[in-house]
């Protein structure tokens, strides 16, 4: 997902370099968390995935955003595929039941 996020950047930079700094912000975010709540249990591991969820969600929106404003054309859909499944798997961690 970082990699298609960042080609995304590349292309909306060109048109608004603060939504590509948002983008890549967010994408960041996503690893991170992602990776820090690998690191931890209980609440706290749900708190980082959460955190990752949002800011997913956020990076879609950006692309969104700069489809809308017409900065870019469409996006592959295998990427958009991608960054849905990482959504779809950050959503399962955030919101399993715990028995």
């Amino acid at each position: 997902m970082a990699g298609d996020a960042a080609g995304v950047a590349e292309q909306i930079e060109r048109k608004d370099s603060d939504l590509a700094r948002q983008l890549r912000r967010a994408m960041h975010s996503v690893a991170l968390n992602t990776a820090e709540g690998a690191g931890n249990v209980a609440g706290h591991k749900r708190q980082r995935y959460q955190s990752a969820l949002g800011s997913a969600c956020e990076v879609l929106a950006c692309i969104q955003v700069a489809q809308a404003m017409r900065y870019i054309g469409g996006v592959d859909a295998r990427v958009l595929e991608r960054m849905d499944h990482v959504i779809a798997t950050l959503g399962r961690l955030v919101y399993r039941r715990t028995s």
